[in-house]
């Protein structure tokens, strides 16, 4: 599937990242990592690089091979970063990362695109990320269509919240309601990522309760204010929960 494969994978200093670069490594792939921060297990070849502005991509480019399998983008940032980092990573850098790399990919390669759920219905308290994630995943879907019968896949894989450091190192500035969805693996996501890099599904979204209730919700938007309550009374007590027990571990 990914044997003998060279794959580049964004994001790969802790979470989903260094778990997808873990996996694609067992799966006997080359994989080269990049990241602005050492990652804490290795990945391959790293390769350290800040892709928050095209300078910076553009001199990541010039460091990689001429030819490529995949590209997987997991770098990102939460609201809380600031609005211009956050568009900064999670739409421009990955967008000219995309394009950028698009030409290098042998036929058969692919380009796949962490968005997520919040990608699929606006997420209150956190507009910022919220339109970072639809932007990314309009950009793969139109990727995709661009590059259709170049042999080149295009995908997106649309998590809900992940049991990370990117939700539960700030844990207390999240918004309650995203505790009210089920947790997933970073394990779960890299799988994904693994399968949508070998088959090239146009989009894996997990779980899929969580994103039939955002389809729903951006169809019919009077059913998200309805549930609101409901669901930030449950993500209340589900967030306390997890900070209850990150306090008994500390």
């Amino acid at each position: 599937m990914l044997f003998g494969k060279t794959i580049l994978i964004t994001g790969v200093a802790s979470g989903i990242g260094a778990r997808t670069a873990e996996l694609a490594g067992q799966l006997g792939a080359d994989v080269i990592g990049v990241d602005v921060r050492e990652p804490a297990a290795p990945v391959g070849s790293f390769v350290k690089a800040d892709i928050s502005s095209k300078a910076g991509v553009d001199e990541l480019i010039a460091r990689l091979p001429q030819r490529l399998d995949a590209l997987c983008n997991v770098a990102g940032l939460s609201g809380n970063t600031g609005a211009a980092a956050t568009l900064a990573v999670n739409f421009f850098g990955l967008r000219v990362l995309s394009e950028g790399l698009a030409p290098r990919l042998r036929e058969g390669g692919a380009i796949v695109n962490v968005a997520s759920i919040a990608g699929r219905i606006p997420l209150p308290e956190e507009a910022t990320y919220s339109a970072t994630k639809f932007g990314l995943r309009a950009f793969t879907f139109a990727l995709a269509d661009e590059l259709e019968g170049s042999g080149i896949t295009v995908s997106a894989v649309s998590p809900g919240p992940v049991e990370t450091g990117f939700i539960l190192k700030e844990v207390e500035d999240v918004p309650a309601i995203v505790f009210s969805q089920p947790m997933s693996s970073a394990g779960e996501i890299a799988d994904l990522i693994v399968d949508c890099a070998a088959d090239g599904t146009l989009e894996r979204a997990y779980p899929q309760s969580s994103a039939y209730l955002a389809t729903l919700g951006y169809l019919v938007p009077q059913i998200p204010r309805l549930l609101r309550p409901l669901l930030e009374r449950q993500g209340r007590a589900a967030k306390q929960s997890y900070i209850d027990r990150m306090r008994t571990r500390g």
